[in-house]
C-alpha cells in the first residue's frame, strides 16, 4: 500500500463479517411476496429505513405484511386486492420504493396513490419513470420540477416498447412490474446493462423473461408464483469493507455470502485494477443469484480511470472508490457518471467538497471527478448532506489511525446499513477487547445519549428498559443477551456444564459474536446468524448465571455494550451499568422492590400463572441469597434516581422514567449546543460489536 503507517499507527483488519442483506433484493422480495398469491418466506432481510419504507407503502396499498423482521412469513394475496391508500405513500429516502411501487400502482386499474418523500428524495428526478408508465396508459402527475410529490393513477395498460433514456434499473423495473401487474407484454432496451435482479426474480416466479443483447422482453401469463428467498449480503455495503481491507497495513478480512451478480461486481473489477488483493472462495448460486465469500488483503494501491459501460455496474460504489483513490498512487479519473448528481445528494459535488475539506487534491468534472493521491494525513470535518454512502465512504478513511475526521450526521447510515459503525470498529479492533486506536466520527464513535437502568435480580430491569426505549424512540441494549450468546456458543463447543469450561477458551470464542442494530434494539449474532431460540433455551438459561459471574466475561460484555452506545442513543439495563459501564450516563435509574414482590413477579413470568405463597416464599429466599452474592455489583450509583416499584405497575414505572428521561435529554441537548466541539483525536476504545 502507498505510504503505509507502521507500528502503533498501523491499520490492521481481521475476522469475518456478513454485511446486511442486499437492499435491492430485499425491496423486491417484499414486493413480489405481496404480489404472489400464497405463502413466501423472506430470510436475511435488510432491516433498514429504505426497506421499511417499502413494507409501509405496500401495507398502505392493501398488501398483508407482518411486522418487518429479519425473517418474515408473508401471505401474499395478489395484485387484485390492492386499493387506493387513504393517505399519501411516504417513501422516506427510498428511490427504489418510489419508482418500483409506481410501476405496481400504474398496472393496477383504478388505484390512485400520491408518492411523497423526505427532502432528499423530493429533489430527485421522477419524469424518467413517469414517461414510460404514461406511454403504457397510466396517468402520472408530477411537480413542475418533475419531482415528488407524484400522483400515479393505474389504468388498463397496453403493450410497450421502450428505450431507457438513462441507465436505470429502477425505471426498467417499474416498467416490468407494471407489465406483470397489468398482464401485458413489454420490451425494454438499455444502452448499458443495469442490475437485473427484477428479471431474475420474476423469472424464478414463472414470468417469461427473454434477454437478447441489450433488450429484455417480459411476457406475463398469470399471477406470480410464491417463492422463499434467502437474501445474500449487499455488495454495495461490502464495498466499504473491501476498500478498508485494501488500504490496510496488515491482516485479512473475509466478507461472507456476498451477492456477486455480474451487474453488481464492477466495483471488484475496478479495485483489482487498482491493485487490491480480492479473492472469491466458495462460489455458489441461490435463487438464480451467484454468491461467494470475499477474502481481501492489504495492497499497494494505484490510480485508474473509470467510465463508460462499467459505470452502471458500480454507480453506488463510486463514493468509496473516490475515497480509496485518495490513498492510491497517481490520478484517478471518473467520467460518465452524471447520474451521481441525482442520487441522495449531488455525490460529485459533495465528494469533491469533502475530499478537499480533509486535505485531498480533488477536482470536479461535469460528469465525474478527479482524485490525486496519495494524500498526507487526512484531517477535517465532513458534511454528509444526509447521504448514507458519503458518511460510510469517509468513515472508511476515518478508520486510518493517522486520520482525524469528523462526520456531521453519522446516523444517516441507517438508510442502508444500521450497524455500519459497529462493524467498522469490530474488524479494525484487536482481539479480546484490548484497546485500539480509531479515528473518531463525530457522534458515531463517542457515546450518545444513554439511560442506564440498574437494580438487583428480578427487579424488572430488562422489560422496563425495553418499554422505555420504545416510548422514547431509542435503541434498547440487552446486556443479558450477550451473556446468553457467549454461553450458547460455549455450550456448542465445550458441552453442557459451565463449571468444566475454561474461561480463556470461552472468551476466545467472542470474535464469533456480533451485535447488529435492528429497529429499536440490537440483536446478537453467532457466526453471523441470529440464534434467539437457542439463547432462550433451557441449557443456556441453566448455565448463563455462572458465565455472568466471570469478571472477564463482564468486561467482554461491557465493551460491546459501550460500542452499542457509540452507534446510537440507547437505554441499557443490567448490573454495573450506572457505576462501571456508563458512569457518565445522562440518566441513571436504580429499580428496587420488596423481595417478596420481586419473587412474585418473577414466578408469574416463569410459570404463566399466579404462584402459591409457598412458591413465592421459596423464590424470595433464593433472591435474598442472590442479593447478598451480588451486592458488590448491583450497587446504586450516587447520582442515580431510586425508583421503588413495589406498589407501581410497570406502566407507572415506565411513565416515571420517561418523564425523567425527557428532562435529561433536554439538558443533554443544551449541553451539546453550547459546546460545539467535534472530537478530532484518536481515543482508545474497546473492541465493539
Amino acid at each position: 500500500m502507498s505510504d503505509p503507517v507502521q507500528g502503533r499507527d498501523a491499520l490492521v483488519v481481521h475476522g469475518s463479517l456478513r454485511v446486511p442483506g442486499d437492499k435491492s433484493i430485499s425491496h423486491r422480495a417484499l414486493m413480489f411476496a405481496a404480489l404472489a398469491p400464497g405463502r413466501s418466506r423472506v430470510s436475511g432481510l435488510l432491516l433498514s429505513a429504505d426497506v421499511r419504507s417499502t413494507a409501509r407503502v405496500l401495507s398502505q396499498l392493501g398488501a398483508s405484511l407482518p411486522p418487518v423482521d429479519l425473517s418474515m412469513d408473508i401471505a401474499g394475496r395478489g395484485a387484485a386486492v390492492l386499493h387506493s391508500p387513504l393517505e399519501a405513500l411516504d417513501c422516506g429516502n427510498s428511490g427504489t420504493t418510489t419508482r418500483l411501487v409506481a410501476g405496481i400502482v400504474a398496472g393496477s386499474a383504478g388505484v390512485r396513490a400520491r408518492f411523497e418523500g423526505d427532502e432528499s428524495l423530493s429533489a430527485r428526478p421522477m419524469r424518467r419513470v413517469a414517461k414510460p408508465l404514461e406511454a403504457m396508459g397510466a396517468h402520472v402527475e408530477l411537480s413542475p420540477a418533475g419531482t415528488l410529490p407524484m400522483t400515479v393513477t393505474g389504468s388498463t395498460l397496453h403493450e410497450l416498447e421502450w428505450t431507457l433514456e438513462q441507465a436505470s434499473a429502477q425505471v426498467k423495473s417499474a416498467v416490468l412490474l407494471a407489465s406483470v401487474v397489468a398482464g401485458v407484454p413489454v420490451t425494454v432496451r438499455e444502452h448499458h446493462a443495469t442490475r437485473d435482479h427484477t428479471e431474475r426474480m420474476l423469472e424464478a416466479r414463472g414470468v417469461a423473461i427473454t434477454r437478447t443483447g441489450d433488450t429484455i422482453r417480459c411476457v406475463p401469463s398469470g399471477p406470480l408464483a410464491p417463492r422463499d428467498v434467502q437474501v445474500p449480503g449487499d455488495p454495495s455495503s461490502a464495498a466499504f469493507f473491501v476498500a478498508l481491507a485494501a488500504m490496510a497495513s496488515d491482516g485479512e478480512l473475509r466478507l461472507v455470502d456476498v451477492l456477486l451478480n455480474p451487474t453488481r461486481t464492477g466495483f471488484l473489477e475496478v479495485v483489482r485494477r487498482m491493485g487490491a488483493d480480492v479473492e472469491v472462495i466458495g462460489p455458489h448460486t441461490v435463487d438464480g443469484e451467484p454468491i461467494g465469500t470475499l477474502v481481501v488483503r492489504p495492497s499497494n494501491l494505484r490510480a485508474t480511470d473509470i467510465g463508460g459501460a462499467e459505470i452502471p455496474t458500480l454507480i453506488d460504489e463510486l463514493p468509496v472508490i473516490a475515497a480509496l483513490a485518495s490513498v492510491a498512487d497517481g490520478e484517478t479519473r471518473i467520467t460518465g457518471a452524471a447520474e451521481l448528481r441525482a442520487k441522495e445528494s449531488d455525490r460529485i459535488a459533495v465528494m469533491v467538497e469533502n475530499l478537499r475539506a480533509i486535505g485531498v487534491d480533488a477536482e470536479e468534472l461535469p460528469d465525474g471527478l478527479i482524485v490525486r493521491g496519495p494524500s498526507a494525513r487526512l484531517v477535517g470535518r465532513v458534511s454528509t448532506h444526509g447521504d448514507h454512502r458519503i458518511a460510510m465512504a469517509f468513515g472508511v478513511l476515518a478508520a486510518r489511525p493517522d486520520a482525524a475526521i469528523s462526520i456531521d450526521v453519522p446516523g444517516c447510515v441507517d438508510v442502508s446499513y444500521p450497524s455500519f459503525w459497529g462493524d467498522l470498529a469490530t474488524v479494525t479492533a484487536s482481539t479480546r477487547a484490548t484497546a485500539v486506536h480509531f479515528a473518531t466520527v463525530s457522534g458515531a464513535l463517542r457515546s450518545h445519549f444513554v439511560i442506564a437502568i440498574d437494580g438487583p435480580a428480578a427487579s424488572g430491569k430488562s422489560s422496563t428498559a425495553r418499554w422505555v426505549a420504545e416510548r422514547l424512540g431509542l435503541r434498547h441494549v440487552d446486556s443479558g443477551a450477550l451473556y446468553r450468546a457467549l454461553t450458547a456458543l460455549a455450550h456448542r463447543e465445550f458441552g453442557a456444564v459451565a463449571e468444566q469450561w475454561n474461561v480463556d477458551a470461552v472468551l476466545a470464542l467472542g470474535d464469533r459474536i456480533a451485535l447488529r442494530a435492528i429497529d429499536l434494539g440490537f440483536e446478537p449474532l453467532i457466526d453471523g446468524t441470529p440464534a434467539d431460540d437457542e439463547l432462550r433455551g433451557a441449557a443456556v438459561t441453566r448455565e448463563v448465571s455462572r458465565v455472568a459471574q466471570w469478571p472477564m466475561a463482564r468486561e467482554w460484555v461491557n465493551a460491546r455494550v459501550r460500542l452499542a452506545a457509540r452507534a446510537s442513543d440507547v437505554v441499557v439495563d443490567g448490573r454495573d451499568i450506572g457505576t462501571v459501564v456508563f458512569p457518565d450516563a445522562a440518566l441513571k435509574v436504580f429499580l428496587v422492590a420488596d423481595p417478596w414482590e420481586r419473587a412474585r413477579r418473577r414466578l408469574i413470568q416463569r410459570l404463566g400463572r399466579r404462584p402459591t405463597d409457598v412458591e413465592v416464599a421459596e423464590e424470595t429466599e433464593r433472591l435474598v441469597a442472590r442479593d447478598a452474592k451480588d451486592q458488590t455489583q448491583s450497587v446504586q450509583a450516587r447520582d442515580a434516581v431510586l425508583v421503588d416499584t413495589t406498589a407501581l405497575t410497570q406502566e407507572e414505572q415506565v411513565e416515571r422514567i420517561v418523564a425523567l428521561a425527557e428532562v435529561a435529554r433536554g439538558r443533554a441537548a443544551g449541553a451539546r449546543v453550547s459546546t460545539d466541539t467535534p472530537a478530532l483525536g484518536n481515543p482508545a476504545v474497546h473492541r465493539p460489536d
